[in-house]
């Protein structure tokens, strides 16, 4: 009988070593929450502030169309002036 269980703690001590407990441990899932929890924590503020800076380069491109087609608006406004003031400074001097 000695030898019997003998060959069987053998046996099983073979099964461990071949089929080891695939098992999901408590601390191994701690180990994954808290590594998805530090990078969340790393990258959700370089995400946020990347696409913060991406919205306000685009207001500010829009803006900055905008002034120019006012700077041009007012240089074409200033050239009419100019002209108005030209024909009121001649025919003010013909009368």
């Amino acid at each position: 009988m000695n030898e019997r269980s003998d060959k069987t703690e053998l046996l099983d001590e073979v099964e461990v070593v071949f089929n080891p407990k695939k098992g999901l441990t408590f601390t191994y899932l701690v180990y994954v929450l808290l590594s998805l929890t530090f990078a969340c924590v790393f990258f959700f503020p370089k995400i946020y502030i990347q696409q913060q800076i991406y919205f306000k380069s685009r207001d500010v491109s829009k803006l900055k169309g905008e002034y120019d087609s006012l700077r041009e608006e007012n240089r074409l406004i200033k050239s009419s002036v100019e002209t108005i003031k030209f024909k009121n400074q001649i025919l003010d001097t013909l009368f």
